[in-house]
């Protein structure tokens, strides 16, 4: 069965060219021109991955990525970017995204993002269920790994898919200092293209989301390597 795509694309050209390849790949194809109709298709009809602009009439991508993991929708986004529009990048990694192509690009390297997302999210459908009594604790932190959800002093904590997995994987190995390299490989597959900038984006998102708890985990940075996690001290009462 070929992997459905939805192109949210208004350049007619670019649309075009999109269409054209994918289709050419074998890839079940649909472009709107539109950002409103695009998320309405979105959460209407079931697809394996999106493409998706960021300036769009009527909605822009970034108002597209929210109301789409708002509402659960977990389908892999690819984001179209400008050239050296590094904000449009990190927002859009912020906000969901799975990967993101800088406008101009080859067909070559659409082509191979799009089957390395594909490849990542049949992976990761192929994992077995966990128990869903499973739970981590960290700190302040209860975290879910089969529900991909996260408590902090019994509040749920919003992170996207990937910011999870990036500290779930921390969580396991704390005080060990992982290389960026390995957070990329573990959580994006060795496959991935963009760069450690993804990483860096997404370790600061969390930092913002976690620091709230009064035992919360620390995330710290090691120049030029990594990261590591540091748990919290257990408070000590004082001798009387």
């Amino acid at each position: 069965m070929s992997h459905k795509v939805l192109v949210i694309e208004d350049e007619p050209t670019l649309a075009r060219l999109l269409s054209y390849n994918l289709t050419q790949e074998g890839y079940e194809t649909i472009v709107i021109d539109h950002g409103g109709e695009g998320l309405q298709m979105a959460l209407q009809r079931s697809f394996d991955l999106i493409i998706l602009d960021i300036m769009l009439p009527g909605m822009n991508g970034f108002e597209i990525l929210n109301r789409l993991r708002q509402s659960g929708v977990r389908t892999p986004v690819i984001i179209l970017t400008a050239r050296n529009a590094e904000e449009e990048v990190v927002q859009g990694l912020k906000r969901g995204a799975d990967d993101y192509i800088t406008k101009p690009f080859g067909v070559a390297e659409l082509l191979a993002r799009v089957s390395a997302v594909l490849r990542r999210t049949q992976q990761e459908d192929a994992l077995p269920v966990e128990s869903a009594d499973k739970v981590i604790t960290a700190g302040d932190l209860l975290i879910y790994p089969e529900k991909y959800e996260v408590l902090l002093n019994g509040e749920t904590v919003p992170l996207r898919p990937k910011e999870f997995e990036v500290l779930l994987y921390l969580v396991q190995r704390p005080g060990m200092v992982i290389t960026r390299d390995d957070l990329m490989n573990v959580v994006w597959g060795f496959d991935y293209i963009g760069g450690q900038r993804t990483v860096d984006v997404h370790v600061s998102s969390l930092r913002k989301k976690l620091e709230l708890g009064q035992q919360s985990v620390q995330i710290e940075s090691i120049r030029g390597v990594g990261y590591k996690l540091v748990m919290p001290k257990k408070l000590v009462a004082p001798k009387k």
